[in-house]
């Protein structure tokens, strides 16, 4: 392992020191096939934090080998074990919380604040999952005529394919995690090459809760493709799950298609962020934080449009600029930091060209707009007025702490504009009218609406979305669903002569 001394403390690099840097397979963590070895950043200052294994295509097959031979047994296991291990390893992320934020924020940036915040999130898909996982309900009945009965039980699907993004490096790998292993599924996770070190350090938690060898396996890797590309033709898999763009999710989807695999894809979001003339202008400021500045904007739930009615549109953007402009950009592990870094320069490049093409169209940046000078991927919080509605910052998935503003007339208006886009996750609209909630949210093309709140997320929940942001669902009691497959029984009438 490398580990860079520069703006490290004595802590940091006890962490760091801690974190298995190999590969995960079959219970052993082991170097790769070819001693290939790539680096982890941080991007606050672009110094190397860490040099992991990089797995190739054989060491990804050798992963699927472990999986596989591990599914039967896995698969026989009491659903009363597999909630047991996940309520522990639910117990050990939450004692681990300081160090698993702490890793959050060197490899991803975010604040040690937010961080732990996701530590929270996280964790609870372990919990929550742990309780579902002795709840997965068949069903047995009498056929309508009354000649037979049925008998439906849910089996676990079977190897899985885990791919999770850089952005949220905990909560997308236990979020996947927790239900495969509650349904009885073996694992193989490909974290992000950006942010790998929580999901390195989450796997070894998951061994040390009692996680028999074989059923979570990790390949960590410089070249996505090189470890997605022979499982996903390997008949021996059954499900693939992935977080990240509409793009990749696409290409993902095709070649899962040649093997007819179980898809989950929970892709990009276009979030409208919808004020009505009779919102709440302090809770409207106060949400509209929320669902922008968490994870500085580089979340597919940030509300990535701000669409206010013409009448409060002045009011509320010059509140919420005044409270964006107050917010302190630095590193994550500085106390005072409110907003970290991109994750990297071609994200915080492709966040400015989004804001010059806004204001080179007419819009105004009322704070922010130009990249922080110094070291490291910073971006300040920045606020658009009058962005043109033809503007394609009101079309990309900005990804960075950036909000712009247009205008509606009506509700109608709203709502068409709000389906202006090809994406459909999260939505938030704000009004005192619970009416008009449920008028809007039967004609939104979104898979979720947060009324009046700017955080949805939950375990508890099911998240995901609609058109181009992908299928399936994450958490709830939809979840375990998403790893199961349905077998029905038909049985003679017992009663029969």
């Amino acid at each position: 392992m490398s580990v860079s001394p520069v703006d490290l403390s004595s802590h940091e690099a006890s962490l760091l020191a801690s974190v298995p840097t190999g590969l995960l397979i079959g219970g052993q963590w082991r170097d790769a096939s070819d001693g290939g070895t790539f680096d982890v950043h941080d991007p606050s200052n672009g110094e190397v934090l860490a040099t992991l294994a990089s797995a190739t295509s054989a060491d990804a097959v050798a992963a699927l080998d472990a999986a596989d031979a591990a599914q039967a047994s896995w698969a026989r296991t009491a659903p009363r074990e597999r909630a047991e291990i996940l309520r522990r390893a639910f117990d050990f992320v939450t004692e681990r919380a300081d160090d698993f934020a702490l890793l959050m924020t060197l490899e991803m940036g975010k604040p040690l604040a937010e961080a732990r915040g996701e530590v929270s999130y996280g964790a609870e898909f372990l919990r929550w999952f742990s309780e579902e996982a002795v709840r997965d309900y068949g069903r047995y009945l009498t056929t309508p005529e009354g000649k037979n009965k049925i008998l439906v039980q849910h089996k676990p699907v079977g190897p899985c394919l885990l791919i999770t993004p850089w952005n949220f490096p905990l909560a997308m790998a236990t979020r996947k995690v927790a239900p495969a292993v509650a349904a009885g599924c073996t694992m193989v996770l490909k974290p992000a090459k950006l942010t790998p070190l929580t999901a390195q350090y989450f796997a070894q938690t998951m061994l040390d809760a009692g996680l028999p060898p074989g059923v979570l396996n990790v390949v960590s890797s410089s070249s996505a493709s090189g470890v997605s590309g022979p499982l996903l033709a390997d008949p021996r898999l059954r499900k693939v799950s992935f977080t990240g763009s509409t793009p990749v999710g696409r290409r993902l989807m095709a070649d899962a298609a040649q093997n007819v695999l179980r898809t989950s894809m929970e892709l990009g979001g276009n979030a409208p962020f919808i004020v009505f003339e009779d919102a709440d202008l302090d809770k409207a400021v106060e949400g509209a934080m929320a669902a922008k500045m968490r994870n500085m904007g580089e979340a597919c739930t940030a509300a990535n449009r701000f669409l206010v009615h013409a009448s409060v549109a002045a009011e509320f953007t010059a509140r919420f600029a005044a409270v964006m402009g107050a917010l302190v950009t630095g590193r994550g592990t500085e106390a005072a930091t409110q907003v970290g870094p991109l994750i990297d320069a071609s994200a915080r490049d492709d966040v400015h060209a989004l804001v010059s093409a806004a204001v080179d169209a007419g819009a105004t940046a009322l704070t922010g707009g130009k990249p922080v000078d110094g070291p490291g991927y910073f971006y300040p919080p920045t606020v658009l007025a009058d962005v043109p509605n033809d503007a394609e910052i009101l079309r990309q998935e900005i990804f960075g702490p950036v909000a712009p503003v247009t205008t509606f007339v009506d509700e109608a208006d709203a709502i068409r504009l709000a389906n202006a886009s090809e994406y459909g996750l999260a939505s938030y609209l704000y009004s005192k009218d619970f009416n008009r909630l449920l008028r809007v949210a039967e004609q939104i093309e979104f898979g979720m609406v947060g009324f009046n709140a700017g955080v949805i997320s939950n375990a508890a929940a099911p998240f995901g979305g609609v058109k181009q942001s992908g299928l399936g669902r994450e958490g709830g009691s939809e979840g375990i669903a998403e790893y199961s497959t349905t077998q029905y029984i038909g049985i003679a009438d017992p009663y029969a002569a």
